[in-house]
């Protein structure tokens, strides 16, 4: 016969949903760092070959 399952405690659940929000948080501070060094020009880990494009428009 079909039993339920026990229920999960407030604080694993909370702690699952911190943990979840702290890796939500950190990728939102790379991409926002990586945009920032984007616009300044400082980017060395992300190819952007805005240069060249503008160069075969021309």
């Amino acid at each position: 016969m079909a039993v339920p399952k026990k229920r999960t405690s407030k604080s694993k659940r909370d702690s699952r949903k911190a943990v979840w929000k702290r890796k939500a948080a950190v990728h939102a501070q790379r991409a926002i760092s990586l945009g920032k060094s984007i616009l300044t020009g400082n980017n060395s880990g992300f190819v952007y070959p805005l240069a060249e494009e503008a160069e075969e428009e021309e």
